[in-house]
């Protein structure tokens, strides 16, 4: 994909822009342009695997993708990550739904999917900003320890990689795209643009999906 950037997030009623990626499911890459005019997509553009909220947002996901492709959509998820690394994670937990590898977040640019600077005030909300997005863990933690703590709940090591992620895309955000057949944008869901930090981690519900997939008609 052609390098473009755009400074806010795609809206509905505009094409999306297209991509092509490493598949992480299967050999070969993937283009959202092989969809076009067969069905409608839902991309999801996650951070890295560093992450565990993408994690545990990526299994929602695939926990999902039977009724969403029972309702005609194809799930996407664009994983910013080596294609090994992404390959090494997922041969060990198996997805349902075609996954694509974009470690340096050209899609994520394309589709306008914030990445804040790290200032001073991310830092102090980090640090004292409650969250338990999916309630995985006993109880609310500051941001800065909910990471963690998620982490060490799931038994999960980061590698390398991971770490390098983590140090190139601490601050990206996600996001999610409905697509109908021409490829036309119809919904979208920005990570923490209605709660600020406090939304950070949150993925939409199985129902929200299902509901935001009614509304194409």
């Amino acid at each position: 994909m052609s390098e473009n950037v755009r400074s806010t997030p795609v809206q509905p009623g505009e094409r999306a822009p297209d991509f092509s990626l490493p598949a992480v499911h299967q050999a070969g890459s993937v283009s959202l342009s092989d969809y076009r005019g067969k069905s409608p997509v839902l991309v999801a553009i996650f951070r890295g695997l560093f992450c565990p909220f993408c994690r545990r947002a990526i299994a929602q996901m695939s926990a999902s993708s039977a009724k969403l492709r029972q309702a005609g959509v194809e799930p996407i998820a664009v994983v910013a990550t080596d294609l090994d690394n992404a390959r090494l994670y997922f041969k060990l937990r198996p997805s349902k739904m075609a996954i694509v590898s974009d470690p340096d977040c050209t899609t994520h640019r394309a589709f306008g999917v914030p990445e804040p600077a790290m200032n001073d005030e991310m830092l102090q909300g980090i640090q004292t900003i409650r969250v338990n997005p999916n309630g995985a863990l006993p109880e609310a933690l500051p941001i800065v320890e909910a990471g963690p703590a998620m982490a060490k709940l799931d038994g999960y090591q980061t590698t390398a990689t991971d770490e390098r992620d983590r140090e190139r895309h601490a601050t990206q955000l996600k996001g999610q795209f409905l697509l109908d057949r021409d490829g036309v944008v119809r919904w979208a869901n920005i990570e923490c643009a209605n709660e600020g930090l406090a939304g950070l981690g949150k993925f939409p519900t199985d129902a929200e999906l299902q509901a935001a997939v009614k509304a194409l008609g």
